[in-house]
């Protein structure tokens, strides 16, 4: 060493120094890849990306490969400062100075700089590393099983396996996560058909269906003219067909069926009856992911609800699964929905029978879907007890007057804007 010439020792160093910085910047760049991204471009054959995937199948093999190379270069290069040191000074004295001088230089440029550059861009730093550690790998293997067979079993003294590492995949929070953070990636209208489409797990039937007693059908027993104009005006696709009450279902009418033999006068009850498709049955409490591919077995459109004692409770379809993916089909459903009416001093009259699951989205709110399902019931569970016209009374925050009651129900209702709705436009006029 004493004949080496010292810009040789000098160039040396600075090697080994960009070595250190090396296999920093690429432990954290491999570390920090999007596991899911990485997934798509190994599917896509990227050779960067193929290669980087292979390395982290076993990250402890890969953490023995770099942390061996790195801590090789960084003892190599304090035997070489301390070289050089001496050469130019030859003063023991100051090779305290000299570590501490190598010890900055390798922290900013070998340890900061490094890592944060592949925190930022991994991509760029892991898949070109990626092609040196995969070959570097396969020649050190045997010193890298030794350290990783001393590693691990230090690890299992701790009661941690290495095989049985954490798993990439995501949970149903996680993904929720991952959606609303996509930003631009994903447009807000498909973030909300995602997160939609994820919700229809916790919700059933019974929470969007029609209640019995709005579902509108056709008696077979009832006056022949009377049904005949029900035809004629109807302005559904499909109608139940039952016998005296609603809870007697014998079909399902499609109207194109219908039209036809009721423009050529060919229809009577017992073609009705012929025509009319067997009704389907589907408990309430069942959900609407499971249900959507019921629909979907079963080639129906239509099912009427029941209860656990087989009475029917409602109706629901198709289209009502579909609007709670992807949204009311209108941009604003509190304008076409004819249980709520807008008036011209801000507050809104609402039927008591709408759901609470179709106000909430109608008009922006969060009243809570955890107990009853209709405005109505709500309310009474609530007061406990049938509230008279007139009473007042506070729902999650907003203002709600008792309008009308009719047959032990709530008829109507006056929903005025939540307070906070209420401290927040006060405070914009006073800001201003």
């Amino acid at each position: 060493m004493d004949d080496t010439p010292l810009s040789v020792l000098i160039t040396a160093l600075v090697f080994l120094i960009f070595l250190s910085a090396f296999f920093s910047g690429s432990e954290t760049g491999l570390m920090t890849l999007n596991r899911y991204r990485l997934r798509h471009l190994a599917d896509k054959q990227h050779p960067g990306a193929m290669r980087a995937q292979r390395l982290l199948q076993r990250q402890d093999r890969l953490i023995g490969l770099i942390l061996l190379g790195n801590n090789f270069v960084n003892v190599l290069a304090s035997i070489l400062m301390t070289l050089i040191t001496l050469r130019i000074y030859n003063d023991t004295g100051l090779l305290f100075a000299a570590g501490l001088v190598l010890t900055i230089v390798i922290l900013l440029f070998a340890e900061v700089t490094p890592k944060t550059l592949a925190a930022l861009h991994p991509e760029r730093i892991a898949f070109p590393a990626a092609f040196v550690y995969v070959p570097l790998l396969k020649l050190m293997s045997p010193l890298v099983w030794v350290v990783n067979w001393i590693a691990n079993g230090l690890l299992k003294l701790l009661g941690v396996s290495p095989e049985h590492g954490s798993s990439d995949a995501l949970t149903t929070e996680e993904l929720r996560t991952v959606v609303r953070e996509a930003g631009a990636m994903i447009p807000k209208r498909h973030q909300s058909m995602l997160l939609n489409l994820m919700d229809l797990e916790k919700v059933t039937v019974e929470d969007i269906m029609v209640p019995r007693n709005e579902v509108t059908g056709i008696d077979i027993e009832a006056d022949w003219e009377i049904s005949h104009k029900l035809l004629m005006d109807s302005q559904y696709t499909r109608l139940p067909l039952y016998r005296e009450t609603i809870d007697n279902v014998i079909g399902v009418l499609h109207m194109k069926n219908v039209l036809p033999l009721l423009y050529r006068d060919q229809l009577d009850r017992d073609t009705l009856q012929d025509i009319a498709r067997e009704p389907y049955f589907i408990p309430e409490n069942t959900s609407l992911n499971r249900q959507l591919l019921n629909f979907q077995r079963e080639h129906r459109r239509v099912g009427f609800a029941v209860d656990e004692y087989g009475d029917m409770q409602g109706l629901v379809t198709l289209e009502d699964i579909l609007e709670e993916i992807v949204g009311e089909f209108t941009s604003d459903p509190s304008a076409h929905i004819e249980d709520i009416q807008t008036q011209q001093d801000g507050t809104w009259l609402v039927d008591g029978s709408i759901t609470i699951r179709q106000l909430n989205s109608a008009l922006d709110i969060s009243l809570s879907t955890a107990g009853p399902k209709t405005l109505n019931g709500l309310i009474i569970e609530y007061m406990e007890m049938i509230p008279e016209t007139g009473t007042s009374l506070l729902l999650d925050n907003h203002p709600v007057d008792i309008v009308q009651i009719k047959d032990n129900m709530i008829k109507t209702v006056r929903i005025h804007k939540g307070l906070e709705d209420k401290r927040s436009r006060a405070d914009e006029e006073s800001t201003q």
